[in-house]
């Protein structure tokens, strides 16, 4: 009688044990998950954080280094001599357009086709027209439809924005969207994202509506990855294009109000938010980093006033500081740079270097203030694709998926009932299932380049707590001077095993976080510091060289990356000699012909890992 027992028991205790196992495991996946994303998101913020310390230096590049004369009305006349040959096969666009061409453009970038130059110009006229009869706030109404769709950023990934309208329906009358910002940049489809929602626009301009995002920006766009592919798809007409993209963008609606109860904007809010000064200033006129630069200079002119202020002393604020500035640009900074937390007030965004954390009474009040039931913003990268926050008050939503890696997350849009509740759709473009291992490596990838770049500045931290000169520290002093130095808030401790060595008596081999990583052409004679000091600043350079190279030949002479160098650590205040940079220029010229080619130079100045160098020896 006990032997059916027992079995039973073991049975029980097997399937507790398998039970047990499998939680854990899937614990362990979802840890690694989350702390990759979370890499991915705090490189992401680290990068725009240099990017707007660095505005007012790339608004000096533009203002010095592009030509004056490029007036818009030239584009106008220019556009009409462009001839179509026999030979396109594409979309032939005619104005007023209707339906029949949006399904036309719909199905020829299905097939990868390109609109042809002329069209995607009279286009951007028609839509630059349209927009500037719209208000900064537009106020749209569920009486005459059942549902209201709202998009996040999309970031050039046109399979999300198909798959939205294979799932949801193309905008009509009866079924009208909002896209609430970010349309470009990332991803590879920007300029066939913004064909299809600006021909949508002029066919239903009151039923598809568009919002500005902190991307719809020239200088962004210079950095992340747009500007490039209309150069490379328009190489004729790119310049023109380009030009009249930026006029399009400054005239882009900044927020959306559905029956005077939910708020769409792309960033978010802060505690001077103030809507009817939003709704009454000239949005075209607002080009939101020009002023970025200053306003970060002016806080942290603030910041080092207030560290050496004596004990006891008030402070005095700056005439210049952030407050002192004009209403205007700070108003236009904090709706597309923002983000909501869950603590009370209203502080400096420090991750994105813009705009603001707002908490849930910023929230409260200002929806007390307007009236307001709900915010809706975008702007931040969510694993689910939407994230609601404030007490339900505030919901992020975020279109693209697969946005850092593939599998790395879904996409999201909202669907508005009549009583403005919103109902979440979810998908993503894939054909594999999340795949842990592969979305890990890659954030590890990132990481350890962006520890490669800030070898010196590390060293010199770990040196600090190695007082003996052993080359080894404690972990919690390890974790320490790896925050101090990259300031990206992650989770050193479980990321040690991944980064470091540690020796038998558990301490941290500091220096063997560098031990898998060179760069790809090391160049002779060159101090390392100064190597080091290219390859941190890749990126900026990269936007640097694309203001300066205004035919698109690659090439730029050896006097003129020489100048724009010395300006450009000037500004930085990164002490490199003349020996040192002449040298370095000389290297970097291969075939001795005057001329960087600055593809080659940015590769030379790749970060390696040991798994590459042994893929491609």
């Amino acid at each position: 009688m006990c032997t059916p027992l027992l079995s039973v028991l073991t049975v029980i205790r097997s399937a507790v044990l398998i039970q047990n196992w499998y939680r854990f495991r899937m614990a362990r996946i979802e840890m690694r998950r989350r702390y990759s994303l979370s890499i991915f998101q705090s490189i992401e913020y680290a990068d725009e954080q240099d990017q707007l310390q660095l505005s007012n230096f790339f608004t000096f590049m533009l203002d010095h280094c592009t030509p004056t004369d490029a007036g818009k009305d030239k584009n106008q006349k220019f556009e009409k001599k462009i001839d179509v040959p026999d030979s396109y096969y594409g979309p032939r666009l005619s104005f007023p357009l209707t339906i029949n061409d949006a399904n036309a453009l719909l199905h020829a970038f299905k097939s990868e086709q390109l609109l042809h130059a002329r069209y995607v110009l009279q286009l951007l006229y028609e839509t630059r027209r349209v927009l500037k009869e719209m208000p900064n706030i537009t106020r749209i109404s569920t009486s005459y439809s059942k549902e209201i769709t709202v998009c996040g950023d999309l970031h050039g990934n046109l399979d999300d924005l198909l798959l939205i309208f294979y799932k949801n329906g193309l905008p009509s009358e009866q079924n009208p969207y909002i896209f609430n910002g970010d349309f470009v940049d990332r991803g590879k489809n920007s300029m066939e994202i913004l064909i299809i929602l600006f021909a949508f626009l002029l066919i239903y301009p009151n039923n598809l509506h568009l919002n500005r995002g902190n991307h719809e920006d020239y200088i962004m766009n210079l950095r992340y990855g747009f500007t490039k592919e209309v150069s490379r798809k328009y190489k004729d007409h790119g310049d023109q294009i380009l030009c009249l993209l930026q006029d399009v963008f400054s005239w882009l609606p900044l927020a959306t109000i559905i029956n005077n109860k939910i708020l769409i904007l792309h960033g978010g809010i802060s505690d001077t938010t103030d809507l009817d000064f939003l709704n009454a200033l000239e949005r075209n006129k607002v080009k939101d980093h020009i002023h970025m630069g200053v306003i970060l200079f002016c806080e942290a002119l603030q910041q080092q006033q207030m560290s050496f202020a004596h004990v006891g002393e008030p402070f005095q604020e700056d005439q210049t500081s952030r407050h002192g500035l004009e209403k205007r640009e700070t108003t236009i900074l904090d709706i597309l740079w923002s983000d909501p937390r869950s603590q009370r007030g209203c502080t400096p965004n420090k991750s994105r270097g813009g705009g603001c954390y707002f908490g849930p009474d910023v929230t409260a009040k200002l929806l007390k203030k307007y009236n307001l039931k709900m915010l809706i913003r975008s702007h931040e990268f969510k694993p689910e694709g939407y994230d609601i926050s404030h007490n339900g008050k505030v919901i992020t939503i975020f279109s693209a998926s697969n946005y850092y890696e593939e599998g790395s997350n879904r996409g999201a849009y909202i669907k508005l009932n009549p009583e403005l509740i919103p109902r979440f759709v979810q998908y993503q473009v894939s054909e594999h299932t999340q795949r842990v291992g592969t979305i890990e490596s890659s954030a590890l990838k990132s990481l350890r380049e962006q520890i490669y770049a800030y070898k010196p500045e590390l060293t010199s931290a770990f040196a600090q707590y190695d007082l003996n000169g052993t080359g080894r520290i404690s972990v919690h002093d390890w974790a320490a001077a790896m925050e101090s130095v990259l300031q990206l808030g992650l989770p050193w401790r479980m990321l040690r095993s991944q980064l470091v060595q540690m020796t038998p008596d558990g301490e941290v081999d500091f220096m063997s976080c560098f031990y898998d990583l060179k760069i790809s052409q090391p160049v002779k004679e060159v101090q390392p510091a100064l190597v080091e000091t290219l390859c941190r600043y890749r990126k900026d350079l990269e936007l640097i060289f694309n203001i300066i190279d205004k035919d698109h030949s690659g090439l730029i002479s050896l006097e003129e990356f020489r100048h724009t160098w010395k300006l450009f650590t000037s500004h930085l205040g990164i002490d490199v000699t003349d020996e040192s940079l002449g040298k370095l220029v000389l290297s970097i010229d291969y075939n001795k012909d005057g001329y960087i080619d600055f593809n080659e130079f940015l590769e030379a100045f790749h970060v390696v890992h040991r798994l590459e160098r042994k893929a491609n020896s």
